[in-house]
């Protein structure tokens, strides 16, 4: 059973900084691509940051020029590096990452989520 396993969130004061980690379980499933949910409370899920197979990245326009979406192959991660955080930054974050299960079958996992808190 394929896990994506998020770690990296914290309590945080504002301005400060966090890193998000995105690892799958096992090496049965290789990431091509990652992204980054978060979800506030009684705020919808909106999508944060990606990564496609090709390296490319795009932005909610709230994060850019503060937070980096980025990935590791060698140690099948994806990251999510953010910086001069906000309290408006508060939220539980999700990864998603797509790839191949065993080589052949193309799959989308999402980990259960990492809690995210920016103090003022």
């Amino acid at each position: 059973q394929v896990q994506l396993v998020e770690s990296g969130g914290g309590l945080v004061q504002a301005g400060g900084s966090l890193r998000l980690s995105c690892a799958a379980s096992g090496d049965s499933f290789v990431i091509n691509a990652g992204a980054w949910y978060r979800q506030a409370p009684g705020k919808q899920r909106e999508l944060v940051a990606n990564i496609t197979s090709g390296g490319d990245t795009n932005y909610a326009d709230s994060v850019k020029g503060r937070f980096t979406a980025s990935r590791d192959n060698a140690k099948n991660t994806v990251y999510l590096q953010m910086t001069n955080l906000r309290p408006e930054d508060t939220a539980v974050y999700y990864c998603s990452a797509e790839g191949l299960l065993l080589g052949v079958s193309p799959m989308v996992y999402r980990g259960r989520g990492t809690q995210v808190t920016v103090s003022t």
